[in-house]
């Protein structure tokens, strides 16, 4: 059977490529024709507040995603590298650095008549990610001349605090004078509070969209969430979000019932750790469905479910919600998620990527696996490779160990 036959295209893709055509249509105007103001945010900083108060918002992470995705990151991270930034940091960073250096987007190509990202009035982060995050937007308010604030959140959090929540609000409100500046309006409350609704709701039908992969057989894929999370990272706080995630959700929904699967003979069940390689989705999607194996969940895509959003308290509940990313999270809180995830999920095997430029979003390096392992029994596979960085990749080597660890859970079935 050919390889494209084994894999389940999501007829509502469609859909969501003119959602985010529309998107970045939207950006382009609001930032050559000056009727909105632009913000730069990190793809879990205060969406929200920026989305109330008017602005029109740009995620970096997600182009870096998509000089990743075709590959033009390539190009543009030696460049990065040439202007003194090491390439052992974010491969985001250094291909977003990269592309602005060579005034060359993927924009371009996919949305004829954007030939730039939109320059940013304004760059807002939060560093519960990363720290990289500040230095990314410190380098384009010296570049461009914009006001970079944000966000310094924890790390290593086990249970989220008062104390914590209390900082991180105080932080939020901070950022609400610089902003009420630059757009020359007040925050609305009440918009405020429509726009946490809205998130949340978002939310919670982005995490059932995730959730159908409880099914057996499972009808989506890891690879296809990489894909299908544009709008809840981009869009999040908005209507359309919403409308897209219900289409999404009944095909789903539809195919459960009549027991499609996203992998067609699927006999193994696979959890993936860590970013994707971006510029090997297709690939790595095409070489488990030959193995009839499905990549079926991740940390990675769960990262945009925020159960505490809450309209009723909405600068709190951002600062609750953001805290309780799994990126924040210790390595203690991040073992008893993992393995709640391994049984939620009924895990054949789960795979860690090692991703050389993420160490914190790689969470084999200090014996999780081997704890995890240990208390459930699930065998794990630690791939090297990278988010964007393709030379830190081996195509051979990752096939290899695939295959060989797809073989060893075969057996132990």
């Amino acid at each position: 059977m050919a390889e494209q036959s084994m894999r389940r295209k999501i007829r509502a893709t469609e859909l969501m490529n003119k959602i985010m055509s529309d998107y970045f249509y939207g950006l382009h105007e609001a930032a050559t024709t000056g009727k909105r103001k632009v913000a730069w945010c990190t793809s879990v900083g205060p969406a929200e507040l920026l989305r109330a108060m008017g602005f029109a918002v740009h995620f970096p992470e997600n182009h870096g995603a998509m000089l990743g995705s075709t590959r033009m990151s390539t190009e543009f991270i030696p460049v990065a590298n040439a202007s003194g930034y090491s390439p052992d940091i974010c491969s985001y960073l250094t291909a977003d650095i990269g592309s602005w250096m060579k005034k060359i987007t993927p924009l371009t190509k996919a949305y004829p008549g954007i030939d730039s990202v939109p320059k940013p009035d304004v760059l807002v982060y939060n560093t519960n990610q990363c720290r990289d995050v500040q230095d990314w937007f410190s380098w384009y308010s010296k570049e461009l001349g914009v006001p970079a604030i944000g966000i310094s959140s924890p790390k290593n959090v086990n249970e989220v605090t008062e104390g914590q929540i209390d900082d991180v609000t105080r932080q939020i409100e901070a950022l609400i004078p610089t902003l009420e500046g630059i757009t020359g309006n007040k925050l609305d409350m009440d918009r405020l509070r429509d726009t946490v609704a809205l998130s949340k709701e978002c939310s919670e039908l982005w995490r059932k969209v995730l959730e159908t992969a409880m099914a057996s057989p499972s009808p989506l894929t890891f690879f296809d969430g990489t894909i299908q999370m544009g709008p809840a990272v981009c869009l999040r706080g908005t209507q359309e979000a919403i409308d897209y995630y219900k289409v999404l959700l009944a095909e789903l929904e539809e195919r459960i019932d009549a027991g499609v699967a996203a992998v067609e003979g699927e006999s193994l069940r696979i959890y993936w750790e860590g970013m994707p390689v971006w510029g090997r989705l297709r690939q790595n999607s095409e070489l488990f469905a030959t193995l009839r194996t499905t990549v079926l969940a991740s940390t990675y895509c769960s990262s945009w479910i925020f159960p505490s959003f809450d309209a009723k308290d909405p600068i709190r509940s951002m600062a609750k919600a953001y805290l309780e990313l799994f990126i924040v999270r210790s390595d203690a809180y991040k073992e008893q998620y993992i393995k709640g995830m391994l049984e939620k999920y009924r895990i054949d095997g789960i795979i860690y990527h090692d991703a050389k430029t993420c160490p914190y979003n790689s969470n084999n390096r200090y014996g999780l696996p081997q704890r995890v392992e240990a208390a459930t029994g699930i065998p794990s596979l630690v791939l090297s490779g990278d988010l964007n960085d393709l030379r830190c990749v081996s195509d051979e080597q990752t096939k290899t160990n695939i295959v060989a660890f797809v073989e060893q859970l075969q057996e132990r079935k």
